[in-house]
């Protein structure tokens, strides 16, 4: 085996499942080895509240995972996600030093600290700085603005902070399974840039992850993120709601979502029913079906409601002329892109994974963890130095990450 061959995991710790991918990476390709999942428990809306059973939970996927790659995980990138992520935008600019005004690395070194200079408040750990382009006297460099002539550069971070105790809490979890976590990825950035082109990126796309506990959403601008975010509202509010309006136990709500809830009321007919189990036994129960599609969309579309609001400005039909794009489990709710495409005012689709994940990875509820993965690989190449020009499958994903 080459002493360079990495084998990275990628480790979402969910609402309603852990999931983790092994990827053998040599420095030139990429194999997805292992794969191990286990349903959640002990977490809720993307925190750990108890540490036993999320622990025991992780360590039993990440356990199968191993096994089936037939290797021990070298290191780890987690995905997080949860209310208690908040980001803010900071900008700073520089006079450029050179009499003859060629912009230097000091100068790029110097901006960027600046920029990324502002202080968190006390228990806050920064999570992620996301660059945005930088500027030269007012025109956006897409690249870097080294050796080009200007007087004025700018360059301006969104970065992404969280509660040190609530990622500590993942952390340790990980740790406890003797392995180190390499990096802490924004799950709204792992599955955004599975799901986009870069053609997407740089027209300005929003990305909308639905899971069962959190919503986690991405707007991409000029090629890179601009704004994301995280709503403690997913599918299993869905399921609660129908619990409560309905009676019925978590289990039967959940069935009748699965079966027969919408994002949009479809039926019209009040009287038209639907049985719970099917059975026509003892215990089987009918329901009215625009009830539960009553039920459902009302939840589904706040929850996109709210992500159009906390976006405010940000997200217009100029900024975001490649539309939306709508992934995780309950993305597959009958009718999201509509609703989506109602509440934005822009084109929706449903996120499809690149033509070269294998057929077994292409639900949505595996894009965040193949971003993870994908996000791993570039750190790799990067700590790794492989030079020279990356060829066939590498090709697709060397850029991946390059801005995030």
């Amino acid at each position: 085996m080459s002493s360079r061959t990495q084998f990275i995991g990628a480790v979402e710790i969910g609402t309603a499942k852990i999931t983790v991918l092994i990827g053998e990476y040599t420095g030139r390709e990429l194999a997805i080895i292992g794969r191990g999942e286990c349903q959640s428990r002990g977490v809720i809306k993307g925190a750990v509240v108890d540490y036993k059973a999320a622990s025991e939970c992780t360590h039993s996927a990440l356990e199968h995972a191993e096994r089936e790659a037939g290797e021990r995980i070298d290191t780890v990138f987690l995905a997080q996600t949860g209310g208690h992520l908040e980001g803010f935008y900071n900008q700073a600019a520089v006079n450029v030093k050179a009499a003859d005004n060629m912009i230097a690395a000091e100068d790029i070194r110097t901006v960027c600290e600046l920029a990324r200079a502002k202080e968190l408040p006390a228990g806050r750990m920064v999570v992620h700085h996301i660059r945005r382009p930088f500027r030269v006297d007012g025109r956006i460099i897409p690249t870097s603005p080294e050796h080009l002539m200007g007087q004025r550069l700018e360059v301006g971070y969104w970065t992404v902070h969280g509660q040190e105790n609530k990622l500590a809490d993942m952390i340790h979890v990980i740790s406890g399974f003797n392995l180190e976590v390499k990096e802490l990825v924004l799950s709204s950035l792992a599955a955004g840039h599975m799901v986009t082109t870069p053609e997407e990126r740089q027209n300005g796309v929003l990305t909308i992850d639905i899971g069962a506990g959190t919503t986690d959403y991405a707007l991409y601008r000029d090629g890179v993120p601009h704004t994301t975010g995280v709503v403690a509202v997913g599918g299993a509010h869905l399921t609660n709601d129908l619990s409560i309006g309905l009676r019925l136990t978590e289990g039967q709500a959940d069935k009748l979502k699965l079966r027969y809830g919408r994002a949009v009321v479809q039926t019209r007919d009040k009287s038209e029913k639907v049985w719970l189990d099917g059975t026509y036994s003892i215990g089987d129960r009918q329901f009215s079906k625009q009830s539960i599609e009553q039920i459902t969309s009302a939840r589904a579309w706040e929850i996109l409601e709210v992500v159009k609001n906390k976006l405010r400005g940000a997200l217009t039909p100029e900024t975001c002329s490649s539309g939306v794009v709508l992934t995780g489990g309950t993305a597959k709710l009958p009718g999201m892109a509509e609703a989506a495409a109602r509440v934005f005012n822009l084109p929706v689709h449903l996120g499809e994974t690149p033509g070269w994940v294998a057929e077994n990875l292409r639900d949505p509820g595996y894009h965040t963890a193949l971003g993870l993965l994908y996000y791993g690989v570039q750190a790799q190449a990067e700590r790794m130095g492989a030079g020279g020009r990356r060829r066939g499958f590498m090709s697709k994903i060397s850029r991946l990450f390059a801005n995030a």
